[in-house]
């Protein structure tokens, strides 16, 4: 009796194990024939659809092998289908719960391929517009939009998307230094009517849903150029900067780049002077067919000079400034733009003079999916509305910060802890409420 047991038990544990062994089998072959192919397909159609557009993401022969791939999990999951029978059995309320978790991270996983798709590539080109734009009016990022995207219909955009500038010479003259004894309008008002000995005001402005700052400096001949201790080596935050100069009030300055082995931002653009002293005279630009040095003379008159060099900045009596672009409005003309400009949306910095003299300068926020700001229409606009006679737009993106010391600055942010504090939101690449190190300020002194 008791080695009938035995025998009736070991073929009941052979059962289970035989069970087992096909469940796994099963499982495995369910795998590479559905599950496998759902997750992989949608990726290689994306990477499919990218590689007919441009070949610098994905090049040339890897292509080919994405093609294939792309064929063959296509053709096992419709092989899985045929294979592989449902049976109907019934699942615990536990499996029923993990198949339609599973079931809806699939669909969200698919939906967010399609809208990737959909986004670069569908018929409404206001991302792509607003991508391509601002990928290559930047200095370091314009690989971004050449992986989506050919040359051609990045020209496409361009060429709809662009800025022309006025091809005057600032004429200084139009530089009064006289403060208008009645306002124009409300734009006016809000910029003249201030405390008696009030070095600057600000204004809270919002553009594109974005909180901005528009500072008017009073007395011009207090604006100048700080530039950070390495300049041409390695940059430092504007906060540091300005708390080196003991400033009031600062912004960042020009266009940059990095110095050979060193990412902190040491390098300026084009021609920098600071105090009267030339710091670089070189003709690196990303944009050289924008902007050009934005400078102060000594007779504290905001000059917007193309095609500059430390010599003819200095023939032109330069006192301070930096390089960059576009320019925005030459002697009371605004540049020409089409659409957005050509630079896209970002967070903004930007400089102009009215005709009294008063000096403004502008911030504008971007969003923490750095898909909103100001684009050069927006910044024309407001300098326009706030009487500038020349303006110019300075380095934005991360770079974009405005700055005041402590005390001031908790009138505009309870959280400022340090010396000096910017007033505004920077997001740098990482999406980190955070700016970066640059090599030039726009500074206020006291």
């Amino acid at each position: 009796m008791g080695d009938i047991m035995k025998y009736t038990d070991n073929t009941e544990v052979l059962n289970f194990e035989e069970i087992k062994k096909t469940k796994l089998k099963k499982n495995k072959k369910k795998f590479f024939l559905r599950v496998l192919p759902l997750l992989l397909i949608p990726i290689l159609l994306v990477l499919t659809v990218i590689s007919t557009h441009s070949t610098e993401l994905i090049i040339i022969p890897i292509n080919y092998v994405i093609y294939i791939l792309l064929s063959l999990f296509i053709y096992l999951l419709i092989t899985g289908f045929f294979l592989i029978k449902k049976k109907k059995n019934k699942s615990n309320k536990k499996q029923k719960i993990k198949k339609v978790i599973l079931t809806t991270m699939l669909i969200i996983y698919m939906l967010g391929c399609s809208f990737g798709l959909f986004l670069l590539y569908g018929p409404y080109d206001k991302f792509r517009t607003w991508f391509i734009s601002t990928s290559m009016s930047t200095m370091s990022h314009q690989y971004f939009c050449k992986w989506f995207y050919s040359d051609k219909e990045i020209d496409k955009v361009i060429l709809n998307n662009y800025t022309i500038e006025v091809n005057e010479e600032t004429n200084t003259d139009l530089i009064k230094m006289e403060e208008e004894e009645n306002y124009a309008n409300e734009y006016e008002k809000q910029i003249l009517k201030r405390d008696k000995d009030a070095d600057y005001k600000i204004l809270e402005l919002e553009v594109n849903g974005q909180k901005s700052y528009l500072a008017a400096i009073y007395d011009p001949s207090k604006v100048k150029v700080a530039v950070s201790k390495g300049v041409g080596t390695y940059g430092q935050y504007a906060t540091k900067i300005a708390e080196e100069n003991n400033a009031i009030l600062a912004t960042n300055g020009g266009g940059f780049g990095n110095a050979p082995g060193n990412q902190t931002g040491g390098r300026p653009t084009g021609v920098t002077i600071s105090n009267g002293k030339v710091i670089t005279d070189n003709t690196y630009s990303s944009d050289a067919q924008s902007g050009g040095l934005i400078g102060l003379t000594y007779d504290n008159k905001l000059v917007l000079i193309k095609n500059a060099t430390a010599a003819k900045a200095k023939s032109m009596n330069v006192r301070d400034g930096v390089s960059w672009g576009p320019f925005l409005i030459v002697n009371g003309k605004k540049s020409f733009m089409k659409g957005n400009g050509g630079w896209g949306y970002a967070a903004r910095t930007a400089i102009g003079q009215r005709s009294d003299g008063i000096i403004l300068l502008l911030v504008v926020n971007s969003n923490s999916t750095r898909t909103k700001g100001a684009d050069m229409v927006d910044l024309t606009e407001i300098m326009s509305n706030y009487g500038a006679v020349n303006a110019a737009n300075l380095d934005g993106g991360t770079s974009t910060v405005m700055i005041l010391p402590k005390k001031e600055a908790l009138k505009y942010r309870s959280d400022c802890t340090d010396n000096y504090c910017y007033i505004n939101d920077p997001v740098d690449s990482s999406l980190r409420h955070k700016t970066r190190g640059i090599p030039t300020t726009i500074i206020v002194t006291k």
